[in-house]
């Protein structure tokens, strides 16, 4: 099968949605199914900034591997007696999370929760061979924060200039072209402004803060809602000049996604769930709030982006990211209780991204440096829980799965693997899969599994 281009994706939107108009499951069936209750998914990206160091979180507990971790891990190595094991079902030896992820280890055992392991950007499957001679296509300004996390969320390893396209806005391109985007905008994030939500058609509501507040200063009285009035009235003015056209209308949708998301809030009942009154927490729990009054805004397909900071441990790393993960447990943990209190666990995909991981070889400061290859979380009632997907690497220095002698793990598994089967349970039609993650058939394995939808998927 030839491959697709994101510049083929309006192509295949136009006929997708011809398609669709053209069938008795029109929008109009969909949307119908939705409001019944039995077609609505969410996605929910969780990106780690800072480069979450996935050796700690994700740890052999078997004897020798424990021995081996503790040896080459050295001061940054956790005590035994304090993790938290579990038994992945495709694994022959046991492993363990890390202290502070006790709901994590529940959701876990009890088949929530799932890990994909050692995945990160790569073009094509790469040895270490091949890496240290040049034969492959590398991530551009491999280990740098900046380039990684623009990586992540857009699937485009090699630019010039950085992409302005993610892929979480490319699969709600996708959906859009089926679904209709109701009266509010498919992408939402909480976590301030990112590539990721940003899509070719459909555009995101982005906020660090309350997002129902898209102008402070108006109180409401006779006198602030005439300066609202007038203000309102100077964003319609034509004045023929298209780029202030265009940031007027960019004002006015998001002035307008504001007040449509404020009305719907007010239609819904306050969770009992308690969540961290931590940044992570709280925008987990405005997420929860948003899908529970779903119906008001008219949408059968959401995604979401949230984010938590100071993940870059070169120094002292042991506290700060066992506080971190700490948060990061509790948080998700909510979540995933808030979507039971809402009844819909089974519609609901939460997911981790981070730049990279960090060197399994410690620095000199407490810390670890800029790695690579990584291990995430997917949770969800969905989700194929209580095992690992793709290949666990070999924790050893200097051997196949190194690329620099340090402990920079080279991926074994593609971050296109892993967005392509977050994507297919979401609604993305497989052949569609490519125009969003391009280096998707270079993948014999294909798709993940961990979602229904995925299992041994072949593009």
């Amino acid at each position: 099968m030839p491959k697709f281009t994101r510049r083929d994706f309006l192509k295949t939107s136009c006929c997708t949605a011809a398609g669709v108009a053209a069938t008795s499951f029109s929008r109009f069936g969909l949307m119908n199914a939705y409001a019944q209750g039995t077609d609505y998914k969410a996605l929910v990206c969780i990106f780690l900034f800072g480069g979450n160091d996935a050796n700690n979180m994700i740890i052999p507990y078997d004897k020798a591997g424990y021995m081996n971790y503790q040896s080459l891990r050295a001061n940054l190595a956790l005590p035994q007696n304090q993790l938290l094991p579990i038994q992945p079902k495709s694994q022959s030896t046991p492993f363990a999370f890390h202290p502070n992820f006790p709901q994590m280890q529940t959701l876990f055992n009890n088949g929530q929760l799932a890990a994909v392991v050692n995945t990160g950007n790569i073009a094509q499957p790469t040895t270490r061979a091949q890496y240290l001679a040049g034969q492959v296509p590398i991530p551009v300004n491999l280990f740098s924060h900046a380039d990684q996390q623009n990586q992540m969320q857009t699937d485009t390893l090699n630019y010039t200039f950085a992409p302005t396209v993610g892929w979480g806005g490319l699969v709600a391109d996708q959906i859009q072209a089926v679904y209709g985007s109701g009266n509010f905008p498919i992408l939402v994030s909480l976590g301030g402004i990112n590539v990721f939500a940003e899509g070719l058609v459909a555009k995101p509501l982005q906020t660090s803060g309350d997002p129902t507040l898209s102008l402070s200063g108006f109180s409401g009285s006779p006198a602030d809602n005439a300066r609202l009035n007038a203000f309102q009235s100077l964003l319609t003015f034509e004045d023929g000049l298209t780029l202030v056209q265009a940031a007027n209308t960019t004002t006015s949708t998001a002035i307008q996604n504001a007040q449509n998301l404020a009305t719907a809030l007010a239609s819904g009942t306050r969770l009992k769930t308690v969540f961290p009154k931590s940044p992570l927490g709280t925008q987990l729990q405005e997420v929860a709030q948003i899908i529970q009054v779903r119906a008001a805004l008219g949408l059968p397909r959401q995604i979401f982006f949230v984010s938590s900071g100071g993940f870059d441990t070169h120094g002292a790393q042991i506290p700060t990211q066992g506080r971190l993960l700490l948060d990061l447990n509790e948080s998700m943990n909510a979540f995933y209780q808030a979507t039971i209190e809402l009844q819909i666990p089974q519609q609901v995909t939460a997911f981790t991204m981070s730049d990279f991981a960090r060197t399994f070889q410690p620095d000199s400061t407490d810390g670890s440096d800029h790695a690579w290859g990584s291990h995430q979380l997917i949770m969800g009632g969905a989700v194929s829980g209580g095992d690992f997907y793709g290949t666990f690497p070999t924790l050893a220095l200097g051997v196949q799965d190194d690329a620099t002698n340090q402990g920079r793990w080279i991926p074994t598994t593609s971050l296109d693997q892993y967005g392509a089967t977050l994507a297919q349970w979401f609604g993305v039609p497989t052949a569609n899969l490519p125009s969003v993650f391009p280096h998707l058939n270079n993948f014999p394995a294909g798709l993940l599994g961990f979602l229904p939808g995925g299992a041994k998927a072949r593009i």
